[in-house]
């Protein structure tokens, strides 16, 4: 059904946010209309690509090629 089965988002973590995180995200997501998730994801993979060397994000991509 999937090309790559590993791409099926089937991982959950659960994080907790104060009100005013929750505001923020949740104006962010409205601006943006998508989903808290979606822009949580988002920003959490943003994040991780501007901490991870270049190499170690190329090696993780090709996982699962």
């Amino acid at each position: 059904m999937y090309p790559d089965p590993n791409r099926v988002r089937q991982n959950r973590h659960m994080i907790r946010l104060d009100a005013y995180e929750q505001a923020i995200v949740e104006a962010l997501a409205n601006y943006q209309g998508e989903p808290v998730s979606t822009v949580i994801r988002q920003l959490a993979m943003r994040k991780a690509e501007e901490l991870l060397p270049a190499s170690t994000i190329g090696s993780v991509n090709a996982i699962g090629r």
